[in-house]
């Protein structure tokens, strides 16, 4: 069997649906500890993710501006993006479920993550601990941080495209030129 081409209709569906799964099996068979560990490593490894996260949001959007002219690279930019944060953070949740009311399972801190992502917040789930509530704001942060660099980057792309077909480039879009690293 032949790997699909990256320019393949079905590549971004296929990495979509293999990036949850992957996430999902991580978030699910990794064992996490409930109890019993130090504050002080829960705050290391809680400040590792975050470092890592902003690794992920950067190397996101630097792909985002590379990649200007191919769509797909939209798709997996916010699964890029979304599914690390939401994972993550349903993680550290899980962890801290002493500090909630209503996170029981793993599936109830994901949905908390979620519905926190979605600024939803029905109310049955909500942190208590300081601890908790200082975590819950990060991820509110960090996915406000999040919209608005998508938002950001498909404004920029639908302005460049009114601003070629106002100047006569109504045809296929242009690549953006590349910029070399720093």
């Amino acid at each position: 069997m032949r790997p699909f081409p990256h320019d393949s209709a079905w590549w971004t569906p296929v990495l979509t649906l293999a990036s949850t799964v992957a996430c999902l099996t991580v978030y699910y068979g990794v064992p996490l500890p409930h109890d019993g560990s130090p504050p002080g490593a829960q705050v290391a490894v809680f400040a590792v993710g975050l470092v890592l996260l902003c690794a992920v949001l950067t190397v996101q959007v630097r792909r985002q501006v590379r990649a200007w002219h191919e769509p797909s690279v939209r798709v997996q930019s916010v699964v890029g993006l979304l599914l690390p944060l939401i994972t993550f953070f349903a993680a550290v949740y899980y962890v801290m479920a002493d500090q909630f009311v209503g996170i029981a399972t793993r599936t109830d801190a994901l949905y908390f993550a979620v519905v926190t992502l979605g600024t939803v917040g029905y109310g049955d789930v909500h942190p208590t601990g300081d601890a908790a509530k200082i975590v819950t704001m990060v991820q509110i942060v960090l996915d406000l941080l999040v919209v608005g660099v998508l938002v950001s980057v498909a404004t920029g792309r639908v302005r460049a495209r009114a601003e070629r077909r106002a100047n006569g480039g109504a045809g296929a879009e242009v690549p953006a030129p590349r910029h070399p690293e720093p």
